[in-house]
């Protein structure tokens, strides 16, 4: 796929590169400022940017700010935040739309390097991949919504593991559950968040978004 970074450190900028390089995507701009980034998206029209959540010259929310112009310019831009810190209120709001194709990793994973290479390709798919620590920060928020207040203890933990994008395989192998309780508790947690049958892939991310947002 066509990428394009925004990372002002220059080490993981360049890191970055080579990984997607080596792993077959092609780095269409790799850039250190939020105005950059802009310019880079409207120019290449890339699958996926992979975006700093503090950039220059502010080194506050630059980033993030960055990714909201960026989804409300093109629906269908895919976007991964990468972070050292949980950003909330941005991130929730990059949320809101409903869309999917969004990510937030924080730094520490990035250095996983399946598990950053795996989130990259779920988010240029159009899903989601969430950081435990941004899932948790974020679920904060949403306690007594609608919808999700009906998810029992079991039913939570479930969509939090889906939020970080892992799949019912994965989520058996995690909470040790056979295939059938899993896709029991996906159903229910599909019918609380009243998601008529649809395409399952995009009912899972429509499922993920009500979670994060309440």
């Amino acid at each position: 796929m066509r990428i394009v970074i925004a990372e002002d450190l220059l080490l993981l900028r360049e890191g970055m590169v080579r990984l997607l390089t080596e792993t077959g995507h092609t780095v269409v701009a790799a850039v250190d400022t939020a105005d950059a980034l802009v310019a880079a998206v409207e120019e290449h029209r890339p699958d996926l940017s992979i975006i700093d959540v503090r950039l220059p010259p502010g080194f506050r929310d630059e980033g993030l700010r960055a990714a909201l112009r960026i989804r409300s310019a093109d629906p269908d831009a895919h976007v991964l935040i990468v972070s050292q810190y949980v950003e909330r209120a941005y991130a929730a709001d990059l949320l809101a739309d409903g869309r999917g194709g969004v990510g937030y990793l924080l730094k520490d994973r990035v250095t996983a390097l399946d598990d950053f290479l795996d989130a990259v390709e779920r988010v240029a798919a159009g899903g989601t991949a969430m950081d435990p620590e941004v899932v948790r920060q974020l679920f904060a928020r949403t306690g007594g919504r609608q919808g999700i207040e009906a998810l029992t203890p079991r039913e939570r933990e479930v969509l939090a593991l889906m939020a970080q994008g892992l799949s019912n395989s994965a989520i058996c192998a995690v909470l040790v559950l056979a295939p059938v309780s899993v896709e029991k508790h996906i159903g229910n947690i599909f019918a609380k968040l009243a998601l008529a049958p649809s395409d399952d892939a995009h009912r899972r991310v429509r499922a993920v978004l009500a979670y994060l947002n309440g």
